[in-house]
């Protein structure tokens, strides 16, 4: 079995997600006592989220290149960014290192080609939804067509995760709202909604609507169980 190499902390509400999911995985596919060998690195997201805010993403690439390189160096064969807007610099984390990086977008689409779904709405931080390191790669390196809620509705998703999810407080207000603005990016044409936030599976699930959901978090995990055995 490979060494699981996991960047996370951002936030670690979703971090333990990740542990619990890659663990489950593991113990389904081997079967008795076996769990994941991972090697993580958590960082303090506090001034991570103030450099993102403040607009200095090159800032942030050296916190998680210094992390990947500690997880390298503690004998992982790869590595997980454990958030979907950190991947804004998966390009320097990965240039970083000598080992690959699994990224969630990549994970993220393949389930969605194996789903013959083409067009997608997308939730998840400001970031990740308004710029075009995600759906860029979604659109350019799979033909995806990508669409996102409308400018409130983007601060309104944007809010409770930060605000919200990462702080551990789920509300069902924020679920009644997230749910809505699935049913609208459905009936705009959307085939399926990515949880393009890891925290976001916290707030709500398949059993909450008809219309299809990419749980991130759960992806990213399963591709790394498969990479590990």
């Amino acid at each position: 079995m490979k060494t699981i190499g996991l960047l996370g902390g951002m936030s670690w509400e979703s971090t333990v997600g990740y542990y619990r999911e890659i663990n489950t995985g593991v113990k389904q596919k081997l079967g008795g006592l076996h769990s994941a060998k991972i090697v993580l690195n958590s960082v303090d997201f506090a001034p991570i989220e103030k450099l993102q805010q403040s607009g200095d993403w090159d800032a942030t690439a050296d916190i998680l290149c210094d992390a990947a390189r500690s997880v390298e160096a503690g004998g992982a064969d790869f590595i997980l960014i454990c958030t979907n807007t950190m991947h804004r610099v998966a390009d320097q984390v990965e240039n970083a290192v000598k080992i690959p990086l699994l990224h969630i977008a990549d994970a993220t689409a393949e389930v969605l080609v194996q789903l013959q779904i083409k067009k997608v709405g997308l939730l998840g931080t400001a970031f990740t939804m308004q710029q075009a390191f995600y759906k860029g790669r979604l659109a350019e390196k799979y033909g995806l067509e990508v669409m996102v809620p409308g400018v409130a509705d983007c601060q309104l998703v944007h809010d409770v995760i930060y605000q919200e999810l990462c702080l551990g407080t789920v509300k069902q207000a924020s679920k009644q709202e997230y749910l809505r603005i699935v049913d609208q990016l459905n009936a705009n044409g959307a085939e399926g909604v990515i949880l393009g936030c890891t925290e976001i599976g916290m707030l709500i699930s398949q059993n909450d609507t008809a219309t299809t959901l990419l749980d991130t978090t759960k992806i990213h995990a399963a591709k790394a169980v498969e990479w590990a055995i």
